[in-house]
């Protein structure tokens, strides 16, 4: 369908159930877009252009690509921008000929994609430069769609950003819930470490647990909720021991100066959380 991949993303699947959500496959009189039928002749043919009406960072366009083509495979489609590019209102960013109703009836779910994918690569890219920072890097979090982590993470990537961890698999973040139970911090990277675990995140929200989590092993310390003279205090503590990362009170107004405190990442959650959909077009013109 596209070259298009991303690890433990199936974007054939996604399209086949994206489509079969829009057009009611398997519910008593669907399985097809009325509008288009009974309005377009089968062999009406379209040209179409999608283009941004803002500014923004585009993320999304070969997601876009595989739901015209898994209904007109013959589609002609030039992608005219790269991912991740910045690009100013009025860009084309893809053009369009083929089948008319497969237009129609692939339009919303590809417009939809995009315009969420590249919310999320415009916001990071705003924090991006409002921290202004090379030697810190911005991370997303776990606050996903359901279904739509990996395009979401990819997103975030396409704005500059860097991934957190992709889910519970691939690292321990030890929690104010996890310490709860284990009793305190050290016990709890303990567990995780005689576990096995090699990635451990531990949070932390009063430097006195600093060194108990480095103690038993954590290689990362997750600065909770600190002001920036507290997140120097414990970047100047930890001194290179683990890896160390700013969350929670950060937003464009205070990225800065949280990021210049001597961390090695900030994160934020409304990157994939609440960034507003870019405003995309699509205009079709019959041919």
């Amino acid at each position: 369908m596209t070259n298009f991949s991303l690890p433990g993303f199936d974007l054939d699947k996604f399209v086949r159930e994206t489509l079969a959500e829009d057009l009611g496959t398997g519910l008593p009189g669907g399985g097809h877009d009325v509008t288009a039928e009974s309005v377009i002749p089968a062999n009406a043919r379209f040209s179409g252009v999608m283009d941004s009406r803002d500014p923004i960072s585009v993320a999304g366009l070969p997601v876009a690509v595989a739901f015209f083509r898994h209904l007109d495979p013959d589609m002609q489609i030039d992608v005219l921008v790269e991912e991740g590019a910045e690009v100013g209102p009025g860009t084309d960013l893809m053009r369009l000929e083929g089948n008319a109703r497969a237009m129609l009836t692939a339009e919303r779910s590809a417009l939809n994609i995009v315009q969420h994918l590249s919310g999320i690569a415009t916001m990071t890219r705003e924090y991006v430069t409002a921290m202004n920072n090379p030697a810190c890097k911005l991370l997303d979090t776990r606050k996903t769609i359901p279904g739509l982590r990996h395009l979401e993470k990819y997103a975030v990537r396409m704005g500059g950003g860097t991934n957190h961890r992709m889910g519970l698999w691939d690292a321990a973040m030890i929690k104010d819930n996890h310490i709860l139970v284990a009793g305190n911090v050290g016990e709890a990277v303990r567990r995780a470490r005689e576990a096995g675990v090699q990635d451990i995140i531990c949070e932390v929200d009063r430097l006195d647990q600093i060194e108990p989590a480095l103690a038993a092993g954590a290689s990362h310390i997750l600065l909770d909720n600190m002001d920036p003279a507290t997140l120097t205090e414990a970047a100047t503590l930890i001194a290179g021991r683990a890896k160390t990362e700013a969350s929670g009170g950060i937003n464009l107004g205070t990225i800065a100066a949280k990021a210049a405190t001597g961390v090695d990442y900030v994160s934020v959650g409304r990157l994939t959380q609440s960034a507003p959909a870019a405003d995309i077009g699509l205009d079709f013109t019959p041919l």
